[in-house]
């Protein structure tokens, strides 16, 4: 019997996985690194996944609205679970601490995440990014 092509492999992957939001390392058992980036785009252009980081993609559909391709979950959401997978501690970020505490009626959009430690990347889709700021040591 013939193998199934890549793509078609890393898609059914993808249908099969509960999470929202791959790595590249997932696919690493399939191919080369290069294959499997081609493959990542391929997958991009058609709207299945989009990216969302450097090696980082969500499980996508189209918008009903907009017609264009966004993310299943919300932004904050899937920064989160980036997170999570990336091993970095979040905690809740200074606006929610400040409305949580009372001393402010602001709602927090969710957008703004605190960490534990270092991190540098971009998160985000669309000119729309989750913004990251270091977690109070107290």
């Amino acid at each position: 019997m013939a193998r199934k092509p890549l793509e078609r492999r890393m898609a059914e992957r993808i249908a099969r996985k509960k999470a929202s939001i791959f790595l590249r390392d997932d696919f690493q058992d399939l191919g080369g690194y290069d294959q499997i980036g081609r493959c990542l785009r391929k997958l991009t252009a058609k709207g299945q996944i989009i990216r969302i980081g450097y090696g980082v993609y969500a499980r996508a559909v189209l918008s009903p609205l907009s017609g264009k391709t966004v993310p299943v979950k919300p932004l904050p959401t899937l920064a989160v679970e980036v997170l999570s997978r990336l091993n970095v501690e979040t905690a809740p970020s200074s606006f929610a601490r400040a409305y949580n505490a009372g001393t402010t009626t602001q709602v927090p959009t969710g957008r703004v995440i605190a960490v534990k430690g270092r991190f540098s990347r971009k998160i985000g889709y669309g000119g729309k990014y989750a913004v990251f700021e270091r977690a109070s040591r107290a």
